[in-house]
């Protein structure tokens, strides 16, 4: 059954810059509550979306979600709120190919790994860009097919347009949170990432299995009180308690590949750079030690350029 407009909701026009996994699962959200949603991607995605519909894949619910969708970043011109979902490898390159193509008043939001994109956008287009904390687990299935495997919720800065954009995710049935500290939040999601992400690359495991290795247990948590380290010398007040977060995380989704262990498999370019390797670098820069961070970074590196 294809999905669309709810002649209820104020409709938006959206456009999502990187079609992935998160993209579209966002962009599918939005566009089944009735916004026009434009989903910005890769030739094979594009092709099956303009085809078929984005097949939105949960655990309650399959359908196919009727959305536009671009390999142009044109698209983005007539969008009043643009979500920036590519990885960090390429924000850079996506940040110059959208600043002649922004309109005025359009909004625009990070939803990306790592705690830096939304400066490094912002500094490339000159305008603000918000920074948006991601808590999903998605995957690509296949070409215009998205699958959700759990969580959903997003965290973002109070702006003056941030009560705006709550509105809009929460008539799309997804909860996005207001906080005073994005950056600590953001730290938060980084210092996660870190423990899990490299270990689920290099032995192509789930987290449940991870956590079921006691050596391996023991590698994590000394990856998160390396991050933590870090993040004190940066002064950054990183909120929660991240060790019981990693342990809650593998409980609650046992049988999730991280996303690097994805790209690794699909022989790509990870985030390790803006994962394990921004720990390294700022602990260098800050003469925090982080030993267990480097060895982890250092062999997702040989295993990409094994690919």
């Amino acid at each position: 059954m294809q999905t669309g407009r709810n002649d209820e909701v104020a409709r938006h026009a959206i456009a999502v810059v990187g079609a992935g996994a998160v993209g579209c699962y966002y962009g599918g959200m939005l566009a089944r509550a009735g916004h026009a949603v434009t989903l910005i991607g890769r030739p094979q995605h594009v092709e099956a979306i303009r085809k078929d519909g984005l097949l939105l894949e949960t655990k309650t619910s399959r359908e196919r979600v009727c959305v536009q969708a671009s390999t142009l970043m044109d698209a983005v011109s007539d969008a009043e709120l643009i979500l920036v979902c590519v990885k960090s490898t390429d924000t850079e390159s996506v940040a110059r190919d959208l600043a002649p193509r922004l309109r005025s008043q359009g909004i625009i939001l990070s939803l990306q790994n790592g705690v830096d994109n939304a400066q490094r956008i912002q500094q490339i287009i000159g305008r603000s860009v918000e920074p948006v904390v991601v808590y999903v687990a998605t995957e690509m299935a296949a070409a215009g097919h998205v699958r959700h495997h759990g969580r959903g919720e997003l965290v973002i800065g109070p702006s003056a347009a941030s009560e705006r954009i709550v509105r809009v995710f929460a008539g799309a049935g997804v909860a996005l949170h207001l906080s005073d500290n994005v950056i600590g939040a953001l730290w938060a999601k980084l210092v996660v990432n870190c423990a899990f992400n490299a270990i689920s690359a290099i032995s192509q495991q789930p987290y449940g299995k991870m956590l079921a290795n006691e050596a391996v247990v023991a590698v994590m948590r000394e990856v998160v009180d390396e991050c933590l380290a870090v993040a004190r010398g940066e002064g950054i007040e990183v909120p929660a308690d991240s060790w019981k977060t990693v342990l809650e995380i593998a409980r609650t989704m046992p049988t999730q590949l991280s996303s690097t262990a994805q790209d690794i498999a699909r022989g790509r370019h990870s985030e390790i750079d803006y994962l394990n390797g921004h720990i390294v670098r700022r602990g260098r820069e800050l003469g925090v030690g982080t030993p267990a961070n480097q060895a982890l970074y250092a062999l997702v590196k040989l295993i990409e350029r094994r690919s």
